[in-house]
């Protein structure tokens, strides 16, 4: 009787396991390789009938579109696309990868460091082109952003191999930030700071500063007060031999929600530019609402650099300032 029971007992717990709801995120047991791959930088598998088609197209439309803020074109994405047969060896080690399939489901599975180490994948299956379109069109956004924030996690995981150390920002600003050695300080003063890093034919900028709390409110004249800020600390702290450093008066900026160390923030997009003297780039600033210390901390970045592409250099800039953390009393 003692044996019946414990037979019955192995076979209701087979059972039980086997009714285990299905993880969507795929992983491998074991030692992995190192992913690779540049920043920004996505490897497309499809076959190549279907890249060349609506759903190619409709890859194109969503992962390619166009960065907002940057005053030449350039997408999100730098695409790589493959034929399955060719996805194997180096070229599964890629660190963010979305596959298509046609199959006999309609199904979206996250394939969490499948190959290599840190990576991240989507595996999109369909039974026909408008089923895979469908898919892709409801959940682009979603997987854009997870795309998105494993490459800031990755591009800050660099910038942390070779940090520069500046107290000066925790002991006067209360804050502290992950900036690599290559950047400098330009200018230092009580609440304003000044860090550059040269690049070829530019260079990079962060701008950190204090504004009373209700300096920019939360309705229909927030990007107008944003503009305005800027526009009167450029003036004023940065210097040209001519002109003022402005907002782009062409086109109105982009203006997010957000959130930086747990702090609610205004995000801003947009360009800058030197009047008469015919020079422009993007910036991306951030007005933090720091509540505790009855302020709010504005950290701007932008960039300099005439005839080079500016993306991945802004996606640094957006990379160091995502690492801030607030000195709480």
């Amino acid at each position: 009787m003692k044996n019946l029971s414990l037979a019955i007992l192995c076979v209701f717990f087979v059972i039980s396991c086997t009714k285990t709801k299905k993880d969507t995120s795929v992983k491998v047991k074991g030692s992995l390789s190192q992913s690779t791959g540049k920043i920004n930088e996505l490897s497309v598998i499809i076959d190549n009938e279907l890249w060349k088609g609506r759903i190619g197209d409709t890859i194109r439309k969503y992962f390619g579109a166009e960065v907002p803020g940057l005053p030449q074109e350039e997408p999100l994405f730098s695409m790589r696309q493959l034929p399955p047969e060719a996805f194997s060896g180096l070229a599964k080690r890629n660190r963010t990868f979305l596959k298509i399939e046609k199959g006999n489901t309609e199904d979206i599975v996250t394939a969490t460091n499948n190959f290599s180490t840190p990576q991240l994948g989507f595996v999109i299956t369909g039974t026909t082109d408008d089923t895979i379109i469908d898919l892709l069109q409801k959940n682009s956004e979603s997987i854009i952003s997870k795309f998105k924030k494993m490459e800031m996690t990755e591009k800050q995981n660099r910038i942390k191999k070779s940090l520069e150390y500046i107290p000066q920002l925790k002991e006067k600003m209360g804050i502290t930030l992950k900036i690599p050695t290559a950047y400098r300080i330009a200018k230092e003063e009580e609440k304003f700071f000044w860090l550059r890093k040269d690049i070829t034919n530019g260079d990079m900028n962060l701008i950190i500063y204090e504004m009373p709390l209700d300096a920019i409110k939360k309705d229909s004249t927030t990007i107008t007060s944003i503009i305005k800020m800027r526009d009167s600390v450029g003036a004023l702290k940065i210097p040209t031999s001519s002109g003022k450093f402005i907002t782009e008066e062409s086109y109105a900026p982009y203006l997010y929600k957000t959130t930086l160390d747990g702090k609610f923030t205004f995000e801003t997009k947009g360009t800058w530019e030197i009047k008469d003297r015919f020079m422009a780039g993007p910036f991306v600033n951030y007005v933090i609402e720091d509540t505790t210390n009855n302020r709010l901390l504005v950290i701007e970045g932008f960039i300099l650099a005439p005839s080079v592409r500016k993306r991945n250099n802004m996606f640094e800039l957006e990379s160091i300032i995502n690492t801030i953390e607030f000195e709480e009393h």
